[in-house]
């Protein structure tokens, strides 16, 4: 696809490291997203005006899927999960403005998930001992080790390839119809893709951020408590 072209080459220490259309995008977003974050929460007041209140009602929202999910002792995840919202939301959602999502770019996608599978091995780690952790690979029984280790290091693979699955079919199915409109009349292009667009960029892209939101804090919970 056209986003895993590379646009120009960074050389660090004799690495060449290929920076594609999508990794742009997706620094601008973490520069757009940290710079309104930080104008958004400064001179936070006891009485909130409309700008505070609709933090204040994120803040809130993710407080209790956290908590719902997983429970009150895991609520120092919540900056950790809140971000992961904003950012996924972000970068699925940009279709809106024509630029292609980074997410339907494997290799980020691959990152995000590599970040959760670091972030869920590290906190169980942290949570149970070094030698509980993999004492739990033996569970139930020693001869499922096996089984056990390839589940735990299929949890980037499968949530990376199943953000890009559907990020990439939302891009491809719009791509044809934009062309089969072309063909057809320009002018209907302005009008037909709009509900389209509503379901493959806002619903779609939602419930894949939502979905891999959910699968991050089950992993982390689960495989903490194993």
């Amino acid at each position: 696809m056209e986003t895993v072209k590379p646009i120009f080459i960074l050389n660090f220490f004799g690495l060449n490291f290929k920076v594609t259309s999508g990794i742009l995008v997706q620094w601008a977003i973490i520069i757009i997203v940290g710079v309104m974050s930080f104008a958004l929460t400064r001179n936070l007041k006891n009485v909130p005006n409309t700008k505070q209140s609709v933090l204040e009602i994120f803040v809130e929202t993710v407080n209790k899927l956290v908590r719902e999910n997983m429970g009150e002792g895991y609520m120092k995840f919540v900056p950790f999960v809140g971000t992961m919202i904003i950012y996924l939301l972000s970068m699925n959602l940009v279709g809106l403005i024509g630029i292609v999502p980074p997410t339907s770019d494997y290799s980020i996608n691959l990152g995000i998930a590599l970040v959760t599978f670091f972030v869920v091995q590290a906190y169980a780690i942290k949570k149970v001992g070094l030698a509980h952790y993999f004492v739990a690979y033996g569970k139930p029984y020693l001869f499922m080790m096996p089984l056990n280790v390839i589940e735990r290091f299929m949890l980037p693979v499968s949530l990376s390839l199943r953000l890009f699955g559907n990020m990439t079919a939302s891009i491809v199915i719009m791509d044809l119809v934009y062309k089969a409109l072309a063909a057809l009349n320009p002018f209907a292009q302005l009008v037909i893709p709009i509900p389209l667009h509503m379901y493959f960029d806002i619903f779609d892209g939602t419930i894949q951020m939502i979905i891999f939101v959910m699968l991050t804090m089950i992993n982390i919970k689960i495989i903490a408590e194993d």
